[in-house]
């Protein structure tokens, strides 16, 4: 029986419904049932529904409608706490299986630093004997030799290929090393920055340090269990987007459960400046005995024994040191994983300045460490249905959509021959390369057969090229090309490509007249990943115009756009934009075409700043000036990579009677992208403004305090109002003041046609820009004819008494939106010797229209 309170009565003065009102009503199973029943469909009925409920129920005749509607309140009450309860309980098991993971890991530590106290204390003892007895070389002999019993380089004799007892050997030798780096003290880890562990958080990520090749680990909880984790993580080509190929080709069973595999990998060069690498491995799945998961792998070589791989040209055949996952349940469901990623990437045969991309274990903890548990904590959000999607598609379809716009682009960059790709001869310049694929089919597949092909012959064309940018952060760069593509995109070249998916294709760009205009652009998101490290989206290019055969055609075009690391933060992470063009259908099985750009960071080996600072010995004796702002700029830029590369990769179809002029149209079209990304890294590279905002001041200008501090000052002179209300007037604080500000404040040049030269962050907004494109805006471009009308009446006014107030009106962004805003103020910038520096003006209040 339920019963529930419906309100106090009286004494026995009432009428027998107060009476009644005040009692504990109890409600039979059948009442309940009838209740629950419209609970289900509506938790909170109105008033006439609770009526009209009483009347359509019999055996609720005898409840009031109070009672009813008292019933439905504690209804929801208790499911409300019910799902509270549930949410708390949820929590508990993270934090309980967090807890766990966080003493095993403080263990691990504990080991970790007897070790070291160990090593420390023995190396102390030899140095202190090598400095006291005279034994010549005797001492640092014997030194060496019990160094290497204590760490021994174990020796196998050449296993039998036809031998699975061999290989079961070669499988035990590998669980137990691969346990030894994920719970033990084998490798020394050093927590990676910003990877904070918490119930939310994505995990522990550590890298190693100084050890033989680079290692990462990460450990993690997911509300998966064991056997989906495990099959999530073997199926590497669906999560590992550096990985072409994975082949299967031998599977032995064991005799307690398991089985062992006999893999070889391809990966693809993140940039056309190196080769590929491949892996010949062995990887042994088993279960323990507190009933975890180990899936572990490493590479077979002349020294572990076992078979020769296959052959490969074109390959660097790559080592995998003993890695693999521990996948082991927790209570209350779900899993803990710890991952361990450890390879020798044979760096020697690359140039040196990449040598970074395959030194630095920060850079595979974000291809293949992170990437693996972002991966399956995706899968776990999906499949508990947390994540809405728009645009009706399947998550397994966006997925799907990502790594077909990956991996074509990095076959792109790549250009393996079995794919089809030949070399095209250059122009005598050899700043971009020009590929040519003929058997589009082996590329393609199944898509090879659409309409993107020429039914009279043709094929694909990529041209690409790669550049070294000093202290360019990625994730800045990347955002600028995402969110200003007219800056640098030719609105005929991306006619050119839209036009293959039409029956009626347009002439190859140059090739006769034609002219056009670059409409807005539109972002559709379409999905992202639970981290925010990655989008998938569709790109509209609205209002193009075009001339073909003297027609004018305006229609809009799509493209199907990736665009990941955009996060400054994330060390190490490699920031891509990769886009398709696509019809306005967008199918399922939609053939893309990618072109882009990928931006990696050459993160220098070594994490220690000693090391960094030996070519600057001689600027630090150094007298004058120069020195400490060099000082001041190199402690300002540590948050920033020294150097990065860039690869760019641009696909067109061709027929074959246009393939030499697409093919220089490509070229010539690769060759301006290029010019355009230099002119912006430029932009980027000088010193920052400062430490806390992230941002860069132009070239040439004074240092951004002090620009502050005059425009402040200036103000204050020619109007006899304080410009900032502050009691502090340092010039850090008159910074932070002027980058905050709630009005649009902005300096341009005094020049004949004056140009934007600094900006606070209201400023950006209203120009919809960048710092970097700043300076690519006129004054003129921003104001109406009615605001240039009273600029030109007001000037004289503003050089002779040193400001002017100009009335409210409209200006025009960068995206060409129009901006209101009720007045102006515009005055003379002077410097420290009160000469002219610039022109400052202030957009009080202003909004978009």
């Amino acid at each position: 029986m339920a019963m529930v309170v419906a309100g106090q009565g009286q004494n026995g003065k009432s009428s027998q419904q107060q009476i009644d009102a005040g009692k504990y009503v109890r409600y039979t199973p059948e009442q309940v049932e009838a209740l629950e029943r419209v609970y289900s469909e509506c938790p909170k009925p109105s008033s006439m529904r609770r009526q009209q409920l009483i009347r359509e129920c019999p055996i609720l005749s005898n409840i009031e409608p109070k009672q009813i509607k008292v019933w439905f309140q504690n209804r929801r009450c208790r499911e409300k706490q019910r799902k509270e309860a549930s949410r708390l309980q949820t929590v508990n098991r993270k934090l309980t299986a967090m807890n766990k993971l966080l003493m095993e890991e403080n263990d691990r530590l504990q080991k970790q630093v007897s070790q070291l106290v160990y090593d420390n204390g023995y190396m102390r003892q030899q140095i202190h004997t090598v400095a006291t007895t005279d034994t010549s070389c005797e001492s640092v002999v014997t030194s060496g030799q019990h160094h290497q019993q204590q760490n021994p380089t174990p020796q196998h004799p050449q296993r039998d290929a036809n031998n699975p007892a061999g290989l079961l050997a070669i499988a035990e030798e590998t669980l137990a090393e691969f346990l030894s780096k994920a719970t033990g003290t084998a490798v020394e880890w050093v927590q990676m920055v910003g990877m904070k562990p918490g119930p939310d958080s994505i995990g522990i990520i550590a890298v190693s340090h100084n050890c033989s090749g680079v290692a990462a680990r990460a450990c993690g909880l997911v509300s998966l269990e064991p056997t989906k984790v495990a099959e999530i993580l073997k199926d590497r080509p669906s999560w590992y987007r550096d990985c072409r190929s994975l082949d299967v080709l031998t599977v032995i069973p064991t005799g307690n459960g398991g089985n062992i595999e006999l893999m070889y990998m391809q990966t693809y060069a993140p940039t056309t400046l190196a080769s590929a690498r491949d892996f010949w491995t062995l990887r042994y799945t088993t279960g323990l005995e507190d009933g975890s998961l180990v899936i572990c792998e490493r590479s077979l070589t002349p020294s572990t024994g076992g078979p020769a791989g296959p052959p490969a040209s074109g390959f660097v055949r790559a080592e995998m040191l003993p890695s693999g996952y521990l996948i082991r349940p927790c209570e209350g469901g779900g899993s803990m994983i710890h991952i361990v990623d450890h390879m020798d990437l044979d760096a020697w045969s690359v140039p040196e300045v990449l040598r970074p991309l395959y030194e630095s274990p920060k850079i595979l903890a974000q291809k293949m460490t992170i990437a693996a548990l972002h991966h399956i904590r995706q899968i776990a959000q999906e499949t508990s249905g947390e994540i809405a999607y728009g645009g009706g598609r399947q998550p397994a379809v966006l997925r799907t959509f990502s790594q077909r716009l990956s991996k074509g682009f990095n076959d792109a960059v790549n250009g393996f021959t079995d794919n089809g790709w030949s070399l095209l001869g250059s122009d005598g310049v050899e700043d971009v390369t020009i590929m040519i694929n003929s058997s589009p089919n082996k590329l393609f597949g199944s898509h090879a057969n659409s309409s993107i092909f020429s039914p009279i012959g043709g094929g694909i064309l990529c041209a690409k090229a790669s550049m070294l940018l000093q202290n360019v952060p990625p994730a800045l760069l990347v955002r600028f090309l995402r969110e200003h593509r007219s800056e640098w995109a030719d609105c005929g070249v991306d006619a050119y490509s839209a036009a293959s998916l039409r029956a009626s294709p347009y002439a190859v760009p140059g090739l006769r007249a034609s002219s056009g205009f670059m409409g807005g652009q539109v972002i559709l998101p379409l999905a992202h990943t639970i981290e925010h490290e990655e989008f998938l989206e569709v790109i509209r290019l609205e209002g193009h115009g075009f001339t073909q055969d003297d027609v004018i055609m305006a229609r809009d075009m799509f493209l199907l756009q990736l665009c990941s690391g955009v996060d400054e933060n994330s060390v190490g992470a490699c920031a891509q934009l990769v886009f398709a063009p696509i019809d306005e259908s967008f199918a399922d099985d939609a053939p893309l075409l990618p072109s882009g750009f990928r931006i990696i960071p050459l993160d220098p080996k070594t994490d220690s700043p000693a090391a960094t600072r030996t070519l600057d010995l001689a600027s630090t004796l150094e007298v004058g000036p120069g020195s400490a702002a060099r000082s001041a700029s190199d402690n300002a830029s540590n948050a920033y990579n020294l150097r990065s590369v860039l690869t760019i990769a641009f696909q067109f179809t061709f027929e074959n009677h246009l393939r030499d002029n697409v093919a220089a149209m490509a070229r010539q079209y690769v060759r301006s992208v290029v010019a355009s990304v230099q002119r912006v890294a430029m932009a980027i590279a000088p010193s920052r403004l400062g430490s806390q905002l992230g941002v860069k001041h132009p070239p040439g200008s004074p240092e951004a305090q002090t620009l502050a501090r005059w425009i402040s000052r200036s103000y204050r002179f020619h109007t006899g109002v304080e410009l900032f209300r502050a009691e502090s007037q340092a010039d850090d604080s008159l910074l932070k003041l002027l980058w905050q500000h709630s009005d649009a404040i902005m300096c341009c040049s005094l020049k004949a046609t004056p140009v934007f030269t600094f900006s606070n962050q209201a400023g950006l907004d209203m120009l919809e820009t960048t710092l970097i494109a700043l300076q690519d805006i006129t004054l003129e471009k921003i104001l109406d004819d009615g605001g240039r009308k009273v600029l030109c009446s007001e000037f004289p006014k503003i050089m002779q008494q040193g400001f002017a107030y100009l009335p409210g009106g409209i200006c025009v962004s960068s995206m060409g939106r129009p901006v209101s805003y009720e007045q102006a103020v515009a005055w003379k910038v002077l410097n420290d010797d009160d000469s002219h520096h610039c022109l400052a003006f202030m957009f009080v209040n202003w909004s978009f229209v």
